[in-house]
């Protein structure tokens, strides 16, 4: 982020206005995805930025006003104090600071307040408690620390539950999930070669190394429409985790020609598309939405790829199947998302406790819905992007159980733990930033005797 705002960008006021809505949606249960495209486009760039900033810093923020604040304030207000908190609190990770000078945070905090129509009499309280906080921050920083949400920057029950789950490196998680991930690339091999492609980004003067098979990560983001050949569907913006789920599927498969392949929750196309540049397949990609439905065709016509899509519960194949037995399955299922959170820094304040078993319960009817149309000796690949286990080796551990007779578990990744918390042989070690963290099982049904 930069400094503090020169004399012809917007005003940091407008910018904490406008961040101070965003997580008041974020707190009422909007996703920032869905809030966002609200901000005037002249100001989402860097609201954007300011409200990731925020968000991950927003539990050490918000325990700060709880011992600033013996009452709390109106709901916006209260939002308001947060991101300005956010930029004054000393952050854990050096150089995660935007740099704002703190008395001018506090003096544009406190003239957003007019932008955001609440009662001027507010502005005597923001001002003192920003004031208050710079007075006293260590004493205030050190009390906000003996709380879990204020040092980990997550809710207590995720905390809990990601301790959990992965009690030798639940702190790596935790911290990797602070962090902002890199920018990775997929390169579409049927285009280009990934090497030649990523002499083409040397030469234009970005600065990236190969990850994977087909990835490449930027050492810094880069608007799309600046990437060589973007227009022309030269590469795809894909996390290199997500990058695994292809080759999973098909190396080492005994596929057919034109082998029938089904994406069963498809949007918004990423591995869609990842699985028709790695081999000629007749692919059905499915979404439940048909607006994500769009996004999928969108994706697939800059590539130069066809599947036939369709908006349908995979659910549900009484609805759509005809039939005919798949070669291959793909289910990246629905989940919590608590893998991407680097990417998606509202997922932690979004999500609830008991989203999990809701979330297990809809995979297992994917799971059990899905079996039946794959063909004796095909492969199912079961994916999420979380690292709860109930939704990754519980998950699968159960189905595996239901169907010990014909369900064999094939060599995959298992848990990938965002950041690179733990490395992974061939991707890790030269993915700058690590991974997004993600679960893959591979099952094969047993072939027909």
């Amino acid at each position: 982020m930069t400094s503090t705002p020169a004399k012809n960008t917007v005003a940091l006021s407008q910018q904490l206005a406008w961040t101070a809505r965003m997580l008041h949606a974020v707190e009422q249960g909007r996703s920032l995805a869905d809030a966002l495209p609200t901000v005037p486009a002249a100001l989402r760039p860097g609201v954007q930025a300011l409200t990731f900033h925020a968000l991950r810093h927003w539990g050490q923020a918000t325990v700060v006003l709880q011992l600033l604040a013996q009452r709390a304030p109106p709901l916006l207000v209260r939002a308001l104090l947060g991101v300005a908190l956010t930029l004054l609190c000393t952050p854990a990770t050096p150089g995660a600071q935007p740099d704002y000078a703190p008395h001018t945070v506090v003096d544009q905090a406190v003239a957003a307040l007019a932008a955001l129509k609440v009662p001027r009499a507010q502005a005597g309280f923001v001002n003192g408690c920003l004031r208050r906080f710079l007075r006293e921050r260590p004493e205030l920083e050190a009390q906000a620390a003996q709380d879990a949400v204020a040092r980990w920057n997550h809710p207590f029950w995720w905390v809990q539950r990601v301790r959990r789950d992965h009690p030798q490196h639940w702190q790596a998680v935790l911290a990797a999930n602070n962090q902002a991930a890199p920018m990775t690339l997929r390169v579409n091999r049927r285009h280009v070669a990934r090497d030649a492609y990523l002499a083409q980004l040397q030469a234009e003067g970005y600065t990236a190394t190969p990850v994977g098979e087909d990835g490449v990560v930027l050492a810094r983001a880069v608007p799309v429409e600046r990437l060589p050949g973007w227009a022309q569907g030269h590469a795809s913006v894909q996390d290199a985790a997500a990058q695994l789920a292809a080759p999973l599927l098909l190396q080492g498969a005994a596929l057919p020609a034109r082998a029938r392949v089904l994406d069963a929750c498809a949007a918004p196309g990423g591995k869609t598309a990842h699985l028709l540049e790695y081999a000629d397949l007749d692919v059905l990609a499915l979404d439940v939405d048909p607006v994500r439905c769009t996004r999928i065709h969108d994706n697939l016509q800059r590539l130069g790829l066809q599947a036939q899509v369709r908006a349908a519960d995979a659910a549900l194949p009484a609805q759509w199947w005809d039939g005919r037995a798949f070669d291959a399955i793909l289910l990246d299922a629905p989940c919590t998302a608590s893998g991407i959170v680097r990417r998606h820094p509202d997922v932690r304040w979004l999500r609830r406790p008991d989203d999990i078993a809701q979330l297990a319960a809809q995979q297992a009817r994917l799971l059990q819905a899905l079996w039946p149309l794959l063909k004796p000796g095909g492969r199912l690949l079961y994916c999420t992007c979380s690292v709860f286990k109930a939704e990754g080796e519980q998950q699968v551990a159960a189905f595996v159980a239901r169907h010990a007779a014909e369900a064999k578990v094939l060599p995959a990744p298992g848990h990938l733990l965002p950041g690179g918390a733990v490395p992974l042989d061939g991707i890790n070690d030269n993915a700058a930033g690590g991974l997004d963290g993600f679960f893959y099982a591979l099952l094969q049904k047993a072939p027909l005797a």
